[in-house]
């Protein structure tokens, strides 16, 4: 695509990696997964990396990134939740947060762009925006799965405040991605978060 260098594509490729890893931390950590209406749903730090992707990258690199890692999972590499792959995933009770991943990388990455001076009040609400769009679009999803083609009735009630400790620890990790990528981008080149501005008007 236009103005898409090799510095885009290292970043993005990174957090491909990086969303990778945060699907899986309960392969290594079996503990961190809580049981919801006869199944188990993992913990991760995909929001957290999907967030940070958008903050970083900006709309549309961020975009293309969880999109790219979207495709890869879709094409049989293990890179979701549990080492799982396939199309079919997608349609699994948590395929909405996949979904709402890319959401996420582009809200975030949008509203961070409004911004031409960054203040760790403003990333902070950014981020914390970036939480409430994947839980609206993941659970509503989860409810909509459960309750039709996956046969598992749940009330959607029930369906809110049974996430809600995930729902918790990833607000406590927005509030670590803001120090983070506001630390991060006060320490690069101002020429890359021009270009960076510059690329997205495009």
């Amino acid at each position: 695509m236009k103005n898409i260098t090799t510095r885009d594509l290292t970043y993005g490729a990174i957090f491909v990696c990086l969303m990778t890893i945060g699907a899986n931390i309960t392969v290594w950590f079996p503990f961190l997964a809580i049981p919801i209406a006869g199944v188990t749903v993992p913990l991760s730090l995909q929001t957290f990396f999907a967030i940070c992707a958008g903050l970083f990258l900006g709309r549309r690199l961020a975009l293309l990134s969880l999109t790219a890692y979207t495709l890869i999972g879709v094409a049989g590499v293990p890179v979701f939740a549990k080492m799982h792959a396939g199309f079919f995933t997608l349609f699994d009770y948590t395929g909405g947060f996949i979904f709402g991943f890319i959401c996420v990388a582009f809200v975030t990455g949008w509203l961070i762009e409004k911004q031409t001076q960054l203040t760790l009040g403003y990333t902070l609400f950014v981020a914390i925006i970036g939480v409430l769009v994947n839980y609206f679009v993941g659970i509503n999803y989860m409810y909509i799965a459960m309750n039709t083609w996956l046969g598992l009735s749940i009330d959607y009630s029930i369906a809110w405040t049974s996430m809600l400790p995930f729902f918790l620890k990833d607000i406590a990790l927005s509030v670590v991605a803001a120090f983070v990528i506001v630390k991060m981008l006060k320490r690069l080149p101002q020429a890359i978060l021009l270009q960076r501005r510059m690329q997205s008007k495009n």
